[in-house]
């Protein structure tokens, strides 16, 4: 199979970037060491935690004229097909901890009291409640499912039939909201507020920033494995990530310069064109209000509102922006679906693709690749962050059932 062509749709190099400096204290502030040790101490107890695989792409990297491609699989993460398990699930344990140190005096409640279901007679009648565009809804009501809890999930109204039934399976109620993404989440903000249900959001907004620490706290132990099954001694140069809000971008961005300091690699966000809230603040050089008119493809990426915490790392730690149209995701999820150029076979999502799309795109574009310096001696990593997350959905753009796909 032919490599997809993939255009940049627009660019932005971001000179604020804090390039070959240590972890500044603004990121310590968004998300400090401990917190995101805490995550990963926290969910690697959980019943049936594996990493997910790192999948060397050998036959692609040489295609595309790099040295070496690693992308990040998280198809298989919990059964859930989505990174979002990491995170929305470990805040719905958080939250459950906070609510229980109000309702049971002079008790000292422990995250590993809520994983045990220490105090299930309580935790029954705690209802949890998010806005989702699908996988952040589903690890949340897997969450709730898991420890004890009620859930609601908003969900707008291009989302599809198979993610609502998704989320509903773990027991969740689905609320549809009219409009878009960020209109879910106001509504589910004012419901939650009206009912005394407990937000559990991937997003932060002012008002609402501890709980996505800890989601973003979550999301680092992708970030984690990968490092860690990278081969000895390998350090990428370039690490392309999703947009979204900027809550993933915001903790792989914040884990890389923990790791590596001055030596953190080239961070790059990938966003869809009609929901690009992060290449636009960076353009502003403050957050910016996306109207979100027309939906992506990439459904998990279509957020008009950035995060304020993610945005806070971003804004120093992101060297550049990039948009994309939804042209290249039906193609890019059939050629790794395919195992092209004797690489693995690859389940992956339509928000999966982003990252390696805004790879292929500015390596096609000769200035661009100059001006991020992508040439034959780079070593790339980017995040599959979905897999068959709506199993229909999949089949119509790749032409075959996930599960027909051989690793």
């Amino acid at each position: 199979m032919s490599l997809p062509e993939v255009s940049i749709s627009q660019s932005h190099h971001n000179t604020a970037a804090l390039v070959g400096q240590a972890c500044p204290t603004c990121v310590n502030d968004v998300l400090d060491t401990e917190r995101c040790r805490l995550a990963r101490d926290t969910i690697s107890q959980w019943a049936s935690y594996e990493s997910t695989s790192l999948h060397s792409l050998e036959g692609l990297a040489s295609e595309i004229g790099i040295g070496a491609l690693y992308y990040k699989d998280e198809s298989t993460r919990f059964g859930l097909g989505s990174f979002k398990a990491l995170g929305g699930a470990y805040a719905v344990q958080h939250v459950l901890r906070q609510a229980l140190d109000v309702d049971v005096p002079n008790t000292t409640v422990s995250l590993d009291d809520i994983n045990t279901q220490r105090f299930a007679n309580k935790v029954k009648n705690i209802t949890v409640v998010t806005a989702t565009d699908g996988n952040h809804g589903r690890s949340v009501a897997w969450g709730a499912q898991r420890f004890g809890c009620q859930c609601m999930i908003y969900m707008h109204e291009n989302v599809s039939r198979g993610r609502q039934e998704a989320v509903e399976a773990f027991g969740a109620k689905v609320v549809r909201v009219a409009g878009n993404y960020d209109d879910s989440v106001r509504q589910a903000d004012h419901d939650a507020k009206a009912n005394g249900w407990h937000i559990v959001s991937d997003t932060s907004y002012p008002g609402y920033m501890e709980i996505p620490r800890d989601v973003m706290a979550g999301y680092t132990l992708m970030t984690t494995e990968a490092m860690n099954l990278l081969p000895e001694g390998v350090i990428p140069t370039h690490v392309f990530i999703q947009g979204g809000c900027g809550g993933l971008a915001g903790a792989v961005g914040a884990d890389l310069w923990h790791r590596y300091g001055d030596k953190m690699p080239h961070l790059t966000v990938v966003e869809p064109v009609p929901a690009a809230c992060l290449y636009e603040s960076a353009r502003a050089g403050a957050p910016q209000l996306v109207n979100i008119i027309d939906e992506s493809l990439m459904a998990g990426l279509s957020c008009g509102e950035v995060s304020l915490l993610g945005w806070q790392i971003l804004k120093s730690g992101a060297r550049h922006f990039l948009t994309i149209s939804d042209a290249p995701v039906a193609p890019l999820m059939k050629l790794l679906a395919t195992g092209a150029s004797g690489d693995p076979a690859i389940v992956a999502g339509e928000s999966a693709i982003a990252g390696l799309a805004g790879l292929i795109g500015a390596l096609g574009n000769e200035s661009l690749a100059h001006e991020m310096n992508l040439n034959e001696s780079s070593r790339v990593l980017v995040f599959g962050t979905e897999g068959a997350t709506d199993p229909d959905v999949f089949e119509a753009l790749v032409g075959t059932r996930a599960e027909h796909i051989a690793p």
